[in-house]
This record gives structure tokens, sequence and C-alpha cells, in this order.
């Protein structure tokens, strides 16, 4: 499904009309210890729970981007009955678990959904969310510390977490996921690729939006950290324990281009997804990591407000790579089969 070009609306743009309009954007604009105030630096306020610093910044203004990936989630499922999640864990779960939360609108939702489970949301920073349903609790908590949650959990869940952790913390998570789900309870993932694609050549090849992949990844990997979990993420849960893997590929346009209804409000919420993201995605990479040597705050200003101009160009049809993997803990009989399945050979 996905190496299918997505159609082009040819009315959302006419000749004398060179960017969006603002009518285009996402409607998704909407404690005194030192982990609630998080650090500043370079405009941004940082996580101060970690000893080590932290790739995306923990503001209202990432905030307001969680909550837009959140959405084009949603609409690009929007066709299931549960948009929320693939996995088939019944009707009657009692602990789910919402790792790197963001603003903990998942785990809200899903607690409605449940009302008789218990829904956690985690993350480094405290969201700023004034009402929760009684059923989901937000917690503040470092996911390679230990985990100290008595109940295994029936889901555990997590999605736009690229760049969250290097290789060796990502195997201890899936590890850490592995060992407090319950046998036959599911892990789901869902990543995005930071690449700004493009199937039709719209976007000329000197275009600066060709710059942000490279420049992103490169300074990544010299921080320690790539941005590829959307395609190591199905091999490292497998190599983690996990059955019976699932995947979904999507794409998710960046603007109101497509034709398709459901594609263009994926794509109207995912044009301001990357305008209130990019300057957080890339102002700390580029400033300790960038290349030839790290920005300065002033340069990644620049640059931002030229890639959003850009991203503003409507006869540019971009969009990038997102997928969801979703996979099982083994029941007890499935290492029966298997022992059964050798001895047998």
């Amino acid at each position: 499904m996905t190496d299918q070009a997505i159609a082009v609306d040819p009315d959302v743009y006419s000749n004398d009309v060179n960017t969006y309009p603002d009518d285009w954007q996402s409607e998704t604009t909407s404690i005194g210890s030192s982990i609630y105030r998080g650090f500043l630096e370079n405009g941004r306020r940082y996580q101060s729970l970690r000893n080590e610093e932290y790739m995306v910044p923990s503001d209202d203004q990432m905030f307001e981007t969680y909550e837009a990936g959140h959405l084009v989630t949603i609409i690009l499922d929007s066709e299931r009955e549960n948009p929320l999640f693939r996995s088939p864990i019944g009707d009657d779960p009692k602990h789910i678990l919402d790792l790197g939360t963001g603003k903990g609108v998942w785990a809200i939702d899903v607690a409605d959904m449940f009302p008789n489970a218990t829904v956690r949301g985690v993350d480094l920073f405290p969201p700023p969310v004034s009402w929760l349903p009684p059923n989901c609790v937000l917690e503040v908590d470092d996911a390679l510390q230990s985990w100290t949650w008595r109940e295994p959990f029936d889901l555990i869940y997590m999605r736009i977490m690229t760049g969250a952790f290097n290789d060796k913390e990502w195997d201890q998570v899936y590890k850490q996921c592995y060992d407090n789900l319950r046998p036959g309870g599911w892990i789901e993932q869902v990543e995005a690729s930071p690449v700004i694609e493009c199937d039709d050549g719209s976007v000329p090849k000197d275009s600066i939006l060709n710059t942000w992949g490279p420049n992103t990844r490169e300074s990544a990997i010299k921080s320690g950290r790539d941005l590829d979990a959307i395609d190591h993420m199905k091999e490292s849960i497998r190599t983690a324990g996990f059955v019976d893997i699932h995947e979904q590929e999507y794409k998710w346009p960046i603007g109101p281009w497509p034709r398709d209804k459901k594609y263009k409000e994926a794509g109207t919420v995912n044009f301001q997804h990357w305008l209130s993201g990019m300057e957080g995605w890339c102002m700390w990479l580029l400033t300790k990591f960038g290349s030839p040597a790290p920005w300065t705050k002033e340069e990644v200003l620049v640059y931002v407000a030229k890639l959003r101009k850009e991203i503003k160009i409507p006869r540019y049809h971009t969009y990038q790579r997102a997928r969801r993997v979703w996979a099982r803990k083994p029941l007890p009989e499935d290492s029966s089969a298997k022992e059964k399945e050798i001895k047998k050979e």
C-alpha cells in the first residue's frame, strides 16, 4: 500500500498562491521542584530528571507538537473502530502503560475507553494537564531506571520516541517491556522517519528541505543516538523475545495537498506538527553536534525559518514515512509447542 503515491488535489493551490494560508493550520494549540522547572537552553526548556542532556525540549511548544503527532496517527487509522492501537488485548485489560506519554492524550483516551483498567503514562517531564480520568495516572520517571510497578501490563505502548535512547538503551527498554508484560501481553510502537520525502519530483533537488534529513541524522549519530528507530524497531522487538509480530506502514503527508479526504486531514495536522516541532527537533542536535562545527542558536533559527518557508509551498508534495509494530510476549504453551516441533525434527 505505501509504495503507491498519494494522489494530489489540484484545487489546493492556484498559480498565484505560493504558500498555504493560516487557515490550513491545525487548531492543536489550544509543583515547584527543579524537575518541574527543567532547565533552559537556547530559549527552550528541557527535562532535568535524567542526568544527561536530552534531544527534545519539554515545553509548551513541544507538548503542542506531541498532540499534533498523536492526532496524525488517529486520523490515519480513523476507519478502524479503535484508532488508538492495534494490539488485540481484548475488552477487559487490567493494566496499560504509555511509555513516553508526552502530553498524556493517548493515556487519557485509553483510560476513557477502558474505565476498569489502570492506565499509566510515564515521561521525564510532567505533562500540562489539569484533569485526568480516575483510572489514569501520569508519572514522572525514567524508563532506563528499574521499573517498580507490581502488576504486569496487558499492553505497553510507545510512539514518536525516535532519538530518545542509544542502541544499548533501546535494548534495555525492550527487555524492561518484555519483563513487565504478562504472558500473552502486547508491545506496540509507532515511529516516524525524520526524512522529508517526495514521490513526484515536485520538490527541487536544491530545496533546503532535502538537507533536513541528512543534517539531523548525521548530528544524531554524532551524539551517540540515531533517528532510525522506524527501521530497527521490528527486529529489536523480535530480538527481545516477542512473537506474533505485525507491522503497518504509512505515509504521513505534510500539508493538505492530497486529494483523498483522510490524507488531506492528516496532512493538515502534520503540517502544524512540523511547523511547531522543527525548531525543537533540531536545536539541541545542531548546536551540539552540527557539521562541520556546532551551529549557533541564531544559525538554527535562520535554518528553521527557511525550512518553514519552503514546507509551506503547496506545490511541494512532501511526506514522511511512518510505521507501527505490535507484537506479543509468548505464552507458556508457545514454548511447549516449539519444543515439540524441535523434538519432531
